[in-house]
């Protein structure tokens, strides 16, 4: 009976063989199936962005120092009692509008006997003329001898070097005399007197200071390396380059018209390793004041410049890098150098070329070599951000 049963069973195994064989085979597709799907899914989705190059403005912010292109200290210049004041603070002169009177009591005193010593002074000269003219006559009829004539004219002389002198004198009087009436340097406005009428004063005491802010200079400094890359950039590309630069205000506005670099120091200072620039802002409505502060924006107009978004970037011991996507869509990361920093871009120097794609955002966890799924970002849009 055993032998009859064991073809039997044979025969049965051979039938179910290929189904078991093919259920198996079914059963480890489907796991094979699902192994890729779950790894497919595992993939994270993420923005890509292809780099390009743009035409770029690069700027750099500096403080600046507001002057009036005249800001003159008005002193006196002769001591006395301060008499009478014509002006008030904050107010426009014209030039030569009288400012300040200074009592000239005892100045005109000093004219006065100036002019008196000229006249005694010339009185002499022409006494003198008169002797060497006898002397001169006696000389011809042989009379005196001829030195008489030569130090007849010596006394001349004297005489004459005497009104000189005198007429010295006398203009000296004269220009202090005039020094009592303070008057305006130029056209501006007045700022503080610090003196009332009846003030004591002496020679070289400040009376005021009178500004001209129809247009005004703003001093700052720039680093070495940026005056190179400001200097070069207007070497290779001189008609887009031009001298404008722009002022913001200690409130944060704009200030609507545009100045102009007139001139820089020639030498760099050894301390800070910068150079000053000087602008000069027309001033027309006098916003301005002598002695305001402000930023000047000093642009740079880069006709190639290849952007990479700040965001795309992360930072590992002081260097950047970058996530650059492949045509397999893994990731690998790359450093890249970059020249400079606008607004939220990196302006790369070294590392990366146009074409490349980049991982734009959400670059936290990934990992080198990982596959991702490529979400593309226009880079006009991106490059968007930056103008």
């Amino acid at each position: 009976m055993t032998s009859s049963l064991f073809p039997a069973l044979t025969a049965t195994l051979r039938q179910g063989l290929p189904v078991l064989l093919g259920a198996a085979l079914l059963a480890g597709c489907t796991a094979d199936g699902k192994d890729q799907s779950a790894a497919a899914e595992a993939a994270p989705v993420l923005p890509v962005t292809t780099l390009k190059f743009s035409e770029q403005e690069l700027f750099h912010e500096y403080v600046a120092d507001v002057q009036a292109v005249r800001n003159v200290e008005v002193r006196a210049q002769v001591g006395g009692f301060l008499e009478h004041i014509y002006v008030d603070e904050g107010r426009t002169v014209k030039k030569g509008q009288p400012l300040f009177r200074i009592n000239a009591s005892a100045y005109q005193n000093q004219l006065n006997q100036a002019r008196a010593t000229v006249s005694g002074a010339e009185a002499q000269a022409r006494a003198a003329r008169l002797e060497m003219e006898r002397v001169k006559l006696l000389v011809d009829k042989n009379v005196i001898a001829k030195t008489e004539l030569a130090l007849s004219q010596t006394k001349v002389k004297d005489a004459d070097a005497r009104v000189a002198d005198a007429r010295t004198q006398e203009a000296a009087a004269r220009l202090k005399l005039g020094f009592t009436l303070v008057k305006a340097p130029f056209d501006g406005i007045i700022d503080r007197i610090p003196l009332k009428v009846g003030s004591m004063v002496e020679e070289g005491t400040l009376l005021t200071t009178v500004s001209d802010l129809r247009s005004v200079f703003a001093y700052f400094n720039v680093a070495e390396g940026e005056y190179l890359e400001y200097v070069k950039a207007r070497q290779r590309h001189p008609e887009r380059h031009t001298d404008s630069v722009s002022l913001t205000l200690a409130d944060g506005s704009l200030y609507p018209l545009a100045g102009h670099i007139e001139t820089t120091e020639s030498e760099f200072n050894a301390s800070t390793g910068s150079l000053a620039f000087r602008a000069r802002f027309d001033n027309p409505k006098q916003l301005l004041k002598h002695g305001a502060s402000g930023r000047i924006r000093l642009t740079n107009k880069l006709p190639e410049a290849l952007l990479v978004p700040q965001k795309a970037v992360f930072e590992i011991q002081d260097k950047n890098y970058v996530y650059v996507v492949d045509s397999a869509n893994q990731v690998h990361m790359r450093n890249f150098k970059p020249q400079t920093r606008t607004g939220l871009f990196y302006v790369v120097k070294d590392g990366l070329k146009p074409g490349e794609k980049i991982v734009y955002e959400g670059t936290t966890g990934l990992k080198n070599g990982q596959k991702i799924r490529p979400r593309f970002v226009q880079p006009d849009s991106v490059l968007a951000v930056a103008h």
